[in-house]
């Protein structure tokens, strides 16, 4: 039967794939689709990605939903963008060809650039400017990086040929034809030349990283009226943008302040709302933009703590391709069962440097504790609980910051199905982890913002009613337990740091 009523399209743009997503007014999906793109290590700790494939796979997704769905691009009422963050792409404004490969938010690349940054004493103010540290996994210094090593960027850029973008950008440039150069705050808050404070680029960050003003794009509400697409010959409104981890606490509902979700992806991601407020974090965590939304009962800018762990998901990609003792991700959990513990065995998956709260580049990853007794089950258990364990820290970061104890945790992605791991972050944690029936919140969370613009959605009340919870994980080991356990994992990770003897 053909459909009566119209459907929301996200378009959700990850480190290893891109998908599109339709959902309808209960905000159900009614159709996926997904395909992976290649992942491209030229030296070590560099990590690029092809752009114009990125852009051949968005758009091959778009048509392959619709036809999955039976439907035409005209049952689409509005589009949403979510996209891997950080990740830094410039490309030539006339033909709107790459100048280079996309440098991923992994790289590590620029660490001597932030660490000479560092030395110079820069970081508090770039700290209390744009709530981040000085880390090559923003995109301030990648930007910088492109310009000096592709011959006659710079000077390219000054007289304003190049255009520089995340993938949100880039993703809306190619479906306006060129259009559309925008971002909108989630994302713009990533790059090092955001000013949490006046919601604007930052004429004194843009000298410090070398970055010209004419490169940006406009910065735009997350939700509301941005432009039109056209898409099969029809126009659409693009009317929302977040980041991916944004996007995920805003369709995990966590509207009100003291909220938090963790997304289980390629890598971890905790985020907090914190409210319409900045708050600085003297815990090792970011300070973030959440959203912006233009007009209605919701409107104002929300803003979040985040922690990141920068290898999560990964970790039994590594298992798969770099170790193949599993054939499938799906295997690891029956795998990690068939053991009771890890027996003392660590992974530490510091495989391009440790995130929040360690921000410590030049750490690198180690399989510890390996005794002729350990086998890949034991690996497997291993570098499942390493997940648990980096989001733990980050927890017990947050809770320093944070004005309310947290009584919750609302997780998301893919390792989020697997029931050991969740498990065995609610007892590291102390508190219920919860799971929602829909775990594509990244996806989600661009559809309400585009269907909050749009008035698909009344308001952000509304929403909260749709989301639905699957399972409660309850806490069942003993805080004291926990607490050596947690010790245990600080030696392993102790041994890692670029400082360790």
């Amino acid at each position: 039967m053909p459909r009566t009523d119209t459907l929301l399209l996200a378009l959700d743009q990850g480190t290893t794939s891109s998908r599109a997503i339709l959902f309808d007014r209960s905000a159900a999906i009614v159709s996926v689709a997904q395909r992976e793109f290649r992942q491209h290590f030229p030296q070590p700790g560099w990590v690029e990605h092809d752009a114009t494939e990125i852009w051949a796979t968005q758009r091959a997704t778009i048509s392959e939903v619709l036809a999955s769905a039976g439907v035409g691009i005209e049952c689409v009422h509005a589009i949403g963008i979510t996209n891997q963050r950080e990740t830094t792409l410039v490309w030539d404004r006339s033909s709107g060809e790459p100048i280079a490969p996309a440098i991923v938010w992994q790289d590590r690349r620029t660490a001597p650039r932030c660490a000479q940054l560092k030395a110079e004493g820069r970081e508090a103010f770039v700290r209390e400017r744009t709530g981040l540290v000085l880390d090559p996994y923003f995109s301030g210094t990648k930007i910088g990086w492109l310009l000096d090593h592709v011959p006659g960027a710079r000077a390219r850029a000054e007289r304003g040929e190049l255009a520089f973008g995340t993938i949100d950008t880039w993703l809306a440039w190619k479906l306006s034809g060129g259009a559309l150069h925008v971002t909108d705050p989630s994302n713009a808050s990533r790059t090092l030349l955001f000013d949490l404070h006046t919601a604007d680029w930052s004429d004194t960050l843009l000298a410090l990283f070398g970055v010209p003003r004419a490169m940006l794009p406009r910065i735009v509400p997350s939700s509301g009226p941005i432009g039109e697409v056209e898409l099969e010959g029809r126009r659409v409104p693009l009317a929302g943008i977040a980041g991916d981890q944004q996007s995920a606490l805003f369709g995990q509902a966590c509207f009100e302040p003291g909220m938090a979700k963790n997304t289980y992806g390629t890598g971890c991601f905790l985020l907090m709302n914190t409210g319409d407020r900045p708050q600085a974090s003297a815990s090792g965590l970011l300070t973030t933009a959440a959203w912006t939304i233009e007009g209605g009962p919701d409107a104002g800018r929300r803003y979040a703590l985040e922690g990141s762990v920068f290898v999560a998901g990964a970790i039994v990609q590594w298992l798969r391709d770099g170790l193949g003792i599993i054939a499938r991700a799906a295997d690891v959990e029956p795998l990690a069962r068939s053991v009771p513990d890890a027996a003392g065995v660590h992974c530490v998956p510091a495989f391009t440097g440790l995130g929040a709260p360690w921000w410590d580049p030049d750490a690198r990853g180690a399989l510890l504790g390996l005794t002729r007794g350990a086998t890949r089950a034991h690996v497997a258990r291993a570098a499942l609980e390493s997940i648990a364990f980096q989001s733990a820290d980050l927890l017990v970061a947050m809770q320093r910051d944070a004005a309310e104890p947290l009584t919750e945790l609302r997780v998301d992605g893919g390792a989020s199905a697997n029931d050991l791991l969740m498990q065995f972050q609610a007892d590291l944690l102390g508190v219920p982890v919860v799971r929602p029936r829909v775990l594509e919140t990244t996806a989600l969370g661009a559809a309400c913002l585009a269907g909050l613009a749009t008035g698909y959605w009344d308001d952000a009340v509304t929403l909260a009613r749709h989301w639905q919870v699957d399972r409660r994980f309850v806490p069942a080991m003993s805080r004291d337990e926990a607490a050596v356990r947690m010790a245990d994992w600080h030696d392993a990770v102790a041994r890692v740091r670029s400082g360790a003897a």
